[in-house]
């Protein structure tokens, strides 16, 4: 199954895909919610270790704050995958204008992700603003495993349905610059994903070879 948002989801007011009722079975109550800190720190020197850096293809550099307080098992996988090097080189496969930009799949399908296990949902009270970062999945709310996406405009009706785990701190504007399209005919690329912690330096962009000169003597200019 594709790991897709609720094409409702792209109409304001819209309601999302409507999933079968459940039997309904007795119930421990539910707690009351932890309160989450709302504010994130967007210097990128305080705590580098929840900092991830996406050097793009477009020759940008966009900076995540990981948020663990919001979603520490999804920022832990986060984490884990990019220290691996598996983001390395994937496209954003699905990049919607007005709605936001998808990544993660190693096939560049919609259907793929890592070899680790689903993840369990952390759905939090984080809203789906600008810049937001969160969990792609199936219909099933336990699937998310490698695939986020970033939202370009606030798209509330997400919230709590898709676990938030991260906001853009520097470099929308590059996000902003992702090709369009599902998938986009020259899609847009993570060369680099790694933490601030690490210290690695944006890749260097390949440089075009230089035109190969004639070998053929130059004749001067005919005199008048």
């Amino acid at each position: 199954m594709k790991f897709r948002l609720p094409v409702a989801a792209l109409m304001m007011g819209a309601a999302l895909v409507a999933t079968p009722a459940l039997a309904k079975k007795k119930e421990p109550p539910t707690p009351a919610p932890t309160t989450l800190p709302t504010v994130v720190d967007t210097d990128i020197s305080h705590d580098p270790q929840d900092v991830l850096l996406l050097d793009l293809s477009d020759g940008g550099r966009v900076a995540i704050r990981l948020m663990p307080q919001w979603a520490p098992h999804h920022v832990e996988r986060i984490k884990a995958l990019a220290s691996q090097g598996f983001y390395n080189g994937l496209i954003f496969h699905r990049v919607i204008d007005g709605f936001m930009a998808q990544t993660g799949d190693p096939t560049g399908t919609g259907e793929g992700g890592s070899k680790l296990p689903d993840l369990q949902a952390e759905f939090n009270a984080m809203p789906h603003l600008r810049g937001t970062v969160s969990m792609a999945r199936t219909n099933d709310p336990n699937t998310a495993n490698s695939q986020f996406f970033i939202v370009f405009y606030p798209r509330f009706a997400l919230d709590r349905k898709y676990t938030v785990f991260g906001r853009v701190i520097s470099g929308m504007e590059w996000v902003d610059k992702i090709e369009r399209g599902e998938p986009p005919q020259n899609p847009t690329r993570i060369l680099q994903a790694s933490l601030a912690s690490e210290g690695k330096a944006p890749p260097v962009a390949p440089v075009a070879p230089a035109a190969t000169l004639s070998a053929a003597p130059v004749k001067a200019p005919a005199s008048n």
